[in-house]
């Protein structure tokens, strides 16, 4: 079975976003906030120390973290260009 790419993680990674998008979206805003982050910051150091010195590191795991970084931030941008507004900040 070959090994799945960056841009099929993506995709199934934007679907499960955006699934929880529409079941919870203070769980998905919460959820979304702090993976995104975790990955971004995770991808920081990585890069960091990839400058500093030099790895065996596969780029491919720079490619995911790039990805993980980005899927709730595409979810998000779906969910509210499709319904505009974020209900639990109303209430």
């Amino acid at each position: 079975m070959r090994a799945l790419r960056s841009f099929e993680v993506f995709l199934i990674e934007v679907i499960v976003y955006i699934i929880l998008w529409l079941s919870n979206e203070y769980l998905a805003t919460m959820l979304s906030l702090i993976f995104g982050s975790i990955c971004f910051f995770i991808l920081a150091v990585a890069l960091i120390a990839e400058l500093l010195e030099k790895s065996n590191i596969n780029k491919n795991y720079f490619y995911f973290m790039a990805v993980s970084t980005l899927a709730p931030v595409v979810a998000a941008i779906i969910y509210l260009a499709i319904f505009g507004e974020l209900t639990w900040m109303k209430k």
